[in-house]
């Protein structure tokens, strides 16, 4: 799988929902600022990426980025990505998420989740699990389900991926074959 085929895979149904104006920007952005995108909007607003893909330049974007504060610690939307060395950041962006990764690098891989529950009785003062459905399509494709989606009539399998977070820490994850309730 290339290193763009996952995350574009991801957008795809959202893409589908959101109009042609916003596809059409998300198509002209170049790799660097594509990746930007991917990994950062589940941390803006409707309003901040549509004025985000506004920006003209690959410098308007980056220095908007850089003043955009989210999070505690307060952070840029920049620093919350480049927080991150460029290995960890090419994992983020193919979707390759991992056990001991934070939560928030769970949601730049891919996005948010399908539903997410508190647990109790782990060894953690804070657990949850966050439910992800995946369509698998021919070629070898695999695409986060967006509810809504406009393309699991093509899918030729799906599956559920349970990732069970201690302390904002990916302590496991499960997959299973169908779309699970847990």
């Amino acid at each position: 799988m290339s290193p763009r085929s996952f995350p574009a895979l991801v957008l795809v149904p959202a893409l589908l929902l959101a109009g042609c104006g916003t596809a059409a920007k998300i198509k002209k952005l170049d790799e660097t600022e594509y990746g930007h995108y991917i990994a950062l909007r589940p941390f803006m607003t409707d309003e901040q990426r549509e004025y985000w893909l506004g920006l003209k330049t690959d410098a308007e974007k980056d220095e908007w980025l850089k003043g955009q504060k989210c999070c505690v610690p307060e952070k840029s939307l920049w620093d919350k990505f480049y927080q991150y060395n460029d290995v960890v950041r090419k994992q983020i962006l193919d979707g390759k998420v991992q056990t001991d990764w934070s939560k928030d690098q769970v949601l730049m891989a891919w996005g948010a989740p399908y539903d997410k529950r508190k647990l109790t009785g782990r060894p953690a003062s804070r657990s949850e699990l966050l439910v992800y459905r995946f369509e698998r399509h021919d070629g070898g494709e695999v695409l986060v389900y967006e509810p809504g989606s406009k393309t699991l009539y093509k899918a030729i399998g799906t599956f559920t991926r349970l990732v069970y977070l201690d302390d904002d820490k990916v302590t496991s994850i499960e997959e299973k074959d169908g779309w699970v309730e847990e």
